[in-house]
């Protein structure tokens, strides 16, 4: 089982209209709401390769409550593996969040809103950590993502991050600002940030140097995603990029937390680091070709798969 965490969960929706025009009324053609948030949409990915994935995290309110109603819903997945995906999410007296996607059918940009989420009480805390433990002895690896809901102090990912390492469940965290910065301090086993998330991290915009410094503060391994250019890993068995056969288009929504989920299933399924950046950037590019935001699509990534290019850095690059 790999356990995914999502601290801020959200009702997830979208708005399609024929064109978004600032400072006027619009009508919308289509509206759709999923569960979200990034460790639910990593752990969609996951079950779709056929690992047995739980869920954890907040949800509170009547948000809260159609979240998880949406949640139950979901198809179970096929595939040679059938999964399963179980809610273990924890209850907390305040309102899930939403996030509101607005999609313009002229030019296929995505316009995001995203509310804060509700606030988070100390034993409510409390009782997530409990609750997280006690999944933690079950699970093959775990995912740490997102944002943090009001209420929950910027140390909290490094809190979580330890009990992992104690119980010798890999950890993989992909957050942003001071939470990445205090989470990397705890040595996960992996980080993935972008490049943005990097520069915030380490002051540099060189991708090489910003991977290579974030790795020395202190993750095991850190992959950066570089857009439409793939992702950069630097490990203890070497440094490679993985880059996509060509650019496309579509909607980047969701593309890094499929990129998550690839990272994650090839580390327990014991693929080589290659084989894990090339999963990562297929399940990543066939997301943003996917019709639904936060999907991917299965002929395309089956198609992307080998077609991946891998190139390993020097040692000396690293």
């Amino acid at each position: 089982m790999i356990l995914t965490v999502t601290l801020n969960t959200a009702l997830d929706l979208t708005y399609r209209v024929p064109a978004l025009v600032p400072h006027s009324s619009h009508r919308v053609t289509e509206l759709s709401e999923r569960p979200g948030g990034k460790g639910i949409n990593v752990a969609r990915v996951l079950t779709a390769l056929g690992h047995d994935t739980v869920v954890t995290g907040f949800s509170g309110g009547a948000t809260g409550a159609v979240l998880r109603e949406l949640l139950a819903a979901l198809p179970a997945a096929g595939g040679p593996r059938p999964a399963t995906l179980t809610d273990a999410l924890v209850p907390v007296a305040g309102d899930t969040r939403r996030t509101l996607a607005v999609v313009d059918r002229a030019t296929g940009d995505t316009t995001q809103f995203n509310e804060p989420g509700p606030h988070v009480t100390a034993a409510e805390w409390t009782a997530f950590r409990q609750s997280y433990e006690e999944l933690l002895a079950g699970a093959d690896a775990v995912a740490l993502c997102g944002s943090l809901p009001p209420g929950i102090h910027v140390g909290a990912y490094a809190e979580l991050v330890r009990p992992a390492r104690a119980a010798g469940v890999p950890v993989l965290l992909d957050t942003s600002g001071e939470p990445l910065r205090r989470g990397i301090a705890a040595r996960p086993d992996l980080i993935k940030p972008n490049t943005e998330e990097l520069a915030q991290l380490t002051g540099s915009r060189e991708p090489l140097r910003a991977t290579r410094d974030a790795r020395r503060r202190g993750a095991h391994a850190v992959v950066a995603s570089l857009g439409p250019d793939g992702m950069l890993a630097i490990t203890p068995d070497g440094s490679w990029q993985a880059s996509p056969p060509a650019p496309v288009k579509g909607n980047p929504t969701g593309a890094g937390d499929s990129a998550v989920a690839g990272l994650l299933s090839g580390l327990v399924e014991g693929l080589s680091w290659p084989d894990r950046l090339r999963r990562a950037v297929a399940l990543s590019t066939a997301t943003v070709l996917a019709p639904t935001a936060g999907d991917f699509d299965r002929a395309a990534y089956e198609e992307l798969l080998p077609r991946v290019a891998i190139e390993e850095h020097a040692p000396g690059a690293a």
